[in-house]
């Protein structure tokens, strides 16, 4: 199933530029994007991957990790192959750095009957990148609005095509992997200002945001950097959720995992402008659990997977009235 790419200009001799992320890959015929999920064929851009799904079963939400969308519920996962960014610590580069042959083609038609016999009312594109698959999930989200449709992503867009789909994404988690210009470009291959645009673009068009950041000891975990990070989310919204990731050993990277006294310290610094933070990858209630950030009660439990919604009542908490902004269905 061919899909002629959305974002892209033509160029002399068959070549196109690739409008979709901050790489810009020129493409002379027949050549592939760094993405490996854009294709030159004739001077026509098209998207490879498109209805080609690796991966689709069904995740609590809270794994995403979404604590303030839905909290509680099920979410149907989809993955395709193919990254934008060349993370050396990605958790996921079975599927991410490489091509991964696929048979059978999904169409979004057939996608949607897949929910819909399941009773499934939400969608997550997740695992690799989904804004690599832009041409597949925007043409899903804009024909089934009875879906919810949420990306896990790592926001290296550029910003007409965020605005393109914004208006169709429920809700996103957004990784920001660094606050640092040059960490991206040299780490990551990416870059940080795409990120902020995302951000600010989904923000705009009312898309419900949780951040990730994965913080790795010596490497990513510059004290005034992360300062500056937090002040940043706040000014966007303080109400953001901040989930502070604890790394282990992946791909290329095998430094020791981050140290529970690193995670619980910048917890702490992120609390100074934020009132929600989480820290992930540690199965511990209390770093799991959502606190009204007026008076403290405990809002929603959180033992691994398992959610209890305790403490809201019509959006407020229960004990002091303060006005809670979780989407709950």
């Amino acid at each position: 199933m061919k899909r002629e790419a959305d974002f892209y200009t033509r160029l002399e001799q068959h070549s196109v530029q690739c409008n979709l992320c901050h790489h810009s890959c020129i493409l002379n015929n027949n050549q592939i994007g760094l993405c490996r999920n854009k294709e030159n064929i004739d001077g026509i851009l098209y998207s490879r991957n498109y209805g080609k799904i690796i991966s689709i079963h069904t995740d609590p939400i809270e794994k995403k990790p979404l604590y303030h969308y839905n909290p509680g519920s099920e979410i149907i996962s989809v993955a395709q192959a193919g990254c934008n960014l060349q993370c050396p610590f990605c958790q996921n580069y079975e599927i991410s750095q490489v091509d991964i042959p696929v048979s059978e083609i999904i169409s979004v038609e057939n996608l949607h009957n897949m929910l819909i016999n399941q009773g499934a009312e939400q969608i997550a594109f997740t695992y690799t990148e989904p804004l690599m698959w832009y041409e597949y999930i925007k043409d899903f989200a804009s024909s089934f609005k009875d879906i919810d449709c949420i990306l896990i992503t790592n926001g290296n867009i550029n910003s007409d095509p965020a605005e393109s789909i914004a208006p169709f994404i429920k809700a996103a988690n957004i990784d920001l992997k660094s606050f640092s210009d040059i960490y991206y470009r040299n780490r990551l291959h990416g870059d940080l200002q795409s990120v902020k645009n995302t951000f600010e673009i989904f923000e705009k068009n009312n898309v419900h945001i949780e951040i990730t950041f994965l913080l790795i000891e010596n490497d990513n975990d510059d004290i005034h950097e992360f300062e500056d990070m937090v002040k940043y989310i706040s000014n966007i919204n303080p109400l953001t959720p901040l989930h502070i990731s604890r790394y282990f050993p992946s791909f290329n990277y095998n430094q020791k995992p981050t140290s529970m006294d690193r995670l619980i310290r910048f917890r702490n610094i992120a609390l100074k402008e934020l009132k929600y933070v989480y820290l992930g990858n540690v199965p511990d209630l209390q770093y799991n659990t959502t606190y009204c950030p007026h008076c403290g009660a405990v809002l929603i439990e959180r033992n691994l997977y398992t959610t209890n919604i305790c403490g809201i009542e019509q959006n407020r908490c229960k004990e002091c009235g303060n006005n809670i902004h979780i989407h709950i269905q």
